[in-house]
């Protein structure tokens, strides 16, 4: 409940010394969850700025039911082999912009939240108008930019550019699973530049466990309006994996002027329960993102039937 604040200063230091809650929580010997670094909850206009985070429990920054948040020119880091650790968390937030800044740790660098299964369904708080850009990512074991798989309140309108993502074992990636509900849906990502990764693309519909028994197995998922455009990879194991669910498939899904060098050249793309289009795409996609499809763009250049 704060506002108007800032966390700033010459490129200090904060120190999470996180390696005993990796230690416990990776010999099952703790009753809770891990603490985070940093962390807003429902606060308003926040500023970190020019600081270094490092070796964070879980979280290194996470702003939690926020607005108006500015993360800009920060460094965060912690060990590829740190079990789970994560950069930058926006959750059930709205009006996040992060900039400027390099990320390198053990799971994600960025995962962009909301809710989880039918908690997340009734608090229904989304997170919306997130602008990522001007990034250095590496995630050692998760993904350089994440959507989920925690999203039941619901994620949209997410613009990313200028991202350079490396040393990474998935680049970008969707997650989600029956019982979340919600939707993620109106991204657009752009101008960006992977080496040395395994995975470059995925959306996957069986991702994730659940807080409890209790959740909804009918709630299912949307994810819709997804392009990604403007995409430069070298050393790539696998173009893509887009696993969608057969009663909730993926939509929209669409691929702009692609190219990715592949290693993997006898099965490049895996698609199944999705749908959408792909233009200037190499290595040549699956069939199922061929199709007609409306897709998503800032200046609604491709916002329309793309067989006309």
């Amino acid at each position: 409940m704060l506002q108007d604040v800032v966390v700033t200063g010459d490129n200090g230091t904060i120190d999470g010394q996180g390696s005993v809650w990796w230690d416990w929580f990776e010999s099952h010997s703790l009753n809770y969850s891990r603490p985070h670094l940093v962390e807003f909850t429902s606060s308003d206009y926040v500023v970190v700025s020019n600081l270094t985070f490092l070796n964070a429990p879980a979280y290194s920054i996470h702003p939690v039911y926020c607005s108006n948040v500015a993360v800009q020119n920060i460094s965060v880091s912690a060990p590829g082999e740190s079990p789970y650790t994560i950069g930058i968390v926006p959750d059930s937030s709205n009006n996040v912009c992060i900039e400027d800044s390099r990320i390198e740790v053990g799971y994600d660098a960025i995962s962009v939240k909301s809710g989880w299964d039918e908690y997340g369904i009734a608090y229904d708080r989304p997170t919306t108008d997130v602008y990522i850009r001007r990034v250095y990512l590496k995630s050692s074991s998760g993904s350089s930019v994440a959507f989920g798989s925690e999203m039941s309140g619901g994620i949209s309108n997410v613009h990313v550019e200028q991202v350079h993502i490396y040393n990474s074992f998935s680049g970008i990636e969707f997650r989600t699973a029956k019982g979340r509900g919600g939707y993620i849906k109106r991204i657009i990502i752009s101008d960006v530049e992977l080496r040395n990764t395994n995975t470059a693309f995925g959306a996957i519909g069986d991702c994730g466990s659940h807080p409890d028994d209790n959740f909804d197995p009918n709630a299912l998922p949307v994810l819709d309006q997804i392009t990604l455009q403007g995409v430069i990879g070298s050393n790539i194991t696998t173009a893509g994996n887009f696993t969608g669910l057969a009663e909730s498939p993926f939509t929209s899904l669409c691929l702009f002027n692609v190219s990715l060098a592949i290693r993997n050249t006898l099965s490049p793309w895996t698609c199944s329960n999705v749908a959408g289009f792909s233009e200037s795409v190499s290595p040549e996609p699956c069939p199922e993102l061929e199709s007609s499809s409306v897709c998503y763009s800032l200046l609604n250049s491709y916002g329309k039937s793309t067989d006309i």
